[in-house]
């Protein structure tokens, strides 16, 4: 600490004496304007000590700054700006940062001093070299530094795919350069994604040292008296930082400083890299209430289940947002595990028991009834180890085995498929009536004796090819309409027995009726009710000519069985064609029909045969 003291709450500190941290007060919390476009936001604690004197180490060579040309402003923060300039003496382009304040206070000029003599002596290639430290006619200090192309780290963000490769192997840089300054008993304190730089041709660059802090511990290696000095000013009452990126450690206690601080925002870096968002909101009060909270989910993974998070990176970046600051990695623990995965050596232990507890909760999630999340859960514990035992028979007969209770998307799959079916058998019915309609000109030629049952026979067909045109149009139909067309057919069947005798083609198309109006979807489940309808359109007509209300069509004769034709005449050839043509015609009706259901259900066969395979070969086969 060098020789002036400090102000804190009104008080001076003296050199030595440490000041007891106090929790943060909202109340006593300023926020100050952002500095630089991005996200974050200072925020200071305690008042502005500004009867602490300049640092009387700093008296470089005035007038200085003369020996420059400056150019445009290409970075301004609260405290600083970044201008372009040319160094005439030797004839480079470099970027020269000054205080933009007129007057500015004692702890802001002591705070850019200390930023530029901590970034000069941290010799890294990922930490901007100071090239010179002087001041201007006014007093004002400046320093130069290598001057940068390319983009930070927030700017490119929006460029790239969640855990992009890039920016690992970018970020793995960063955390070796803060382990550089960690070893030198320096801690960074504001790590933020626009204070990460990614050059043109591959450089990477940490910058704005500005609120850097310098500690000394007994793991910290040797630290030139001229950086331990830099400690004086370092306000260990202030909290300062980004919200969102600022540890909780130090929001409970400001002057909670040492390498954990820099080890949660390298946690809060790693996640917006894995899924392109800010693990914690980006309004500054909503940040710190986050922060704070210890239910707030840092996982990747958790946050985002929908991205391919890998679990060791997932892992990873959980621990380094631990809310215990001892429980997280060092910066090099982290460069290390980042560069372990972008050269393949993946954590497969730890990938298989990340998959066994997905194959876990699939299991869970189908002994609850909820399909979806199994399908999803197996799904993610076969991507992440394939030759778990147990996940691709899972997921097989998720697909292959229907639920018991189907989810509402696939109820109305079902009903599509059982309107295609309903509308190949309606056509197909269709041209039975009409067939059926066709042969009132046979009749006619053969001799009609009753013109009534045998006009009741035509218009029943024709009444019936509209009906099942009209279920064609509109295939869903209530079990009350299928009954109505049941017992229309059962009508038809019972004139037809009427006009040509019960024991000629009738009962064979009555079985092909039946086989017929039995798949539509509302008879599947209640077919006994169109048996009964279907034997009552055969047995009523009998029962009704055995009681004597109607007219015998039949009757038992020398040992043998008579049919008479109640509504046609029978006699010589004409007959003989009617008779021959109606069971010809029985029979290639229920040819087609059988064929067309049996084509049907092939094909339907072929179908889930020919998914179960592609499925199978998609699915990886386990080790036995």
């Amino acid at each position: 600490m060098g020789p002036w003291g400090e102000v804190l709450a009104g008080r001076r500190i003296t050199p030595g004496e440490q000041p007891a941290a106090k929790p943060l007060d909202s109340r006593t919390m300023e926020v100050m304007a952002p500095t630089d476009g991005d996200e974050p936001y200072t925020v200071v604690r305690g008042g502005r000590a500004d009867s602490v004197p300049v640092d009387p180490g700093f008296d470089p060579p005035g007038g200085s700054l003369a020996a420059y040309s400056l150019g445009e402003v290409i970075g301004k923060g609260g405290m600083g700006e970044v201008v372009n300039a040319h160094d005439h003496r030797i004839g480079r382009d470099v970027a020269l940062k000054r205080l933009n304040a007129e007057s500015p206070t004692a702890i802001e000029v002591n705070r850019f001093l200390r930023e530029a003599r901590i970034q000069a002596r941290l010799d890294h290639p990922a930490i901007v070299p100071v090239h010179e430290l002087g001041k201007d006619p006014l007093g004002r200090p400046f320093f130069t530094m290598k001057r940068l192309t390319g983009h930070t780290l927030r700017e490119q963000l929006p460029a790239e795919q969640p855990g992009s490769q890039r920016l690992l192997r970018a970020y793995a840089e960063v955390c070796l350069a803060v382990e550089f300054a960690h070893m030198r008993g320096v801690v960074h304190r504001d790590l933020k994604p626009s204070n990460i730089m990614l050059g043109d041709f591959g450089e990477v660059y940490v910058l704005d040292w500005g609120l850097a802090r310098v500690f000394t511990d007994a793991t910290t290696e040797v630290v030139t008296t001229d950086l331990d000095s830099l400690d004086g000013t370092g306000e260990p009452s202030q909290l300062l930082g980004t919200p969102g990126y600022i540890a909780p450690e130090q929001l409970h206690s400001a002057g909670e400083v040492g390498r954990p601080v820099d080890i949660y925002a390298l946690g809060s870096l790693l996640f917006e890299i894995l899924t392109k968002q800010p693990v914690h909101p980006r309004q500054s009060q909503a940040a710190i209430a986050s922060t704070l909270n210890a239910t707030t989910v840092v996982s990747p993974s958790a946050r985002f289940p929908d991205l391919a998070i890998p679990p060791e990176l997932d892992l990873l970046c959980t621990a380094a947002l631990s809310m215990d600051a001892t429980a997280r990695p060092s910066a090099r623990q982290i460069a290390e595990r980042v560069q372990a995965f972008l050269d393949g050596d993946r954590d497969l232990a730890r990938r298989r028991g990340v998959a066994k507890e997905q194959l876990f909760r699939a299991h869970a999630a189908l002994g609850t009834g909820n399909r979806s999340e199994a399908m999803h859960s197996a799904g993610r514990a076969l991507a992440l180890d394939p030759e778990l035992g147990g996940a691709a028979e899972l997921i097989s007969s998720l697909v292959l085995e229907p639920p018991k209770v189907p989810p509402p998307e696939l109820v109305a799959a079902l009903r599509d498929a059982d309107a295609d079916g309903v509308r190949r058998h309606a056509r197909t019915a269709i041209l039975a009536y009409l067939a059926i309609a066709s042969f009132l000109p046979l009749a006619a030629w053969n001799g009609i004796r009753k013109w009534p049952e045998v006009l009741a026979v035509f218009g029943a067909a024709l009444l019936l090819a509209a009906g099942a045109w009209a279920i064609r149009r509109k295939p869903e139909r209530s079990f009350v309409e299928m009954i109505g067309y049941a017992v229309a057919n059962a009508v038809l069947l019972a004139l037809l027995s009427r006009m040509a005798g019960p024991f000629t083609f009738v009962p064979a198309l009555t079985c092909v009726v039946t086989m017929s109006v039995m798949s539509y979807p509302a008879f599947i489940q209640r077919s006994w009710v169109l048996v009964v309808i279907m034997i009552a359109s055969f047995t009523i007509p009998l029962v009704l000519e055995a009681r004597g209300f109607l007219t015998m069509t039949w009757e038992l004769r020398d040992g043998g069985l008579l049919s008479h034709a109640g509504a046609l005449v029978i006699s010589g050839g004409p007959t003989l064609t009617l008779v021959v043509g109606a069971t010809l015609a029985t029979v290639v009706i229920s040819g087609f029909h059988a064929s067309s259901l049996a084509r049907t259900n092939r094909l339907a066969q072929r179908a889930l045969v020919t998914q179960a395979w592609h499925l199978r070969q998609l699915l990886p086969t386990t080790s036995s």
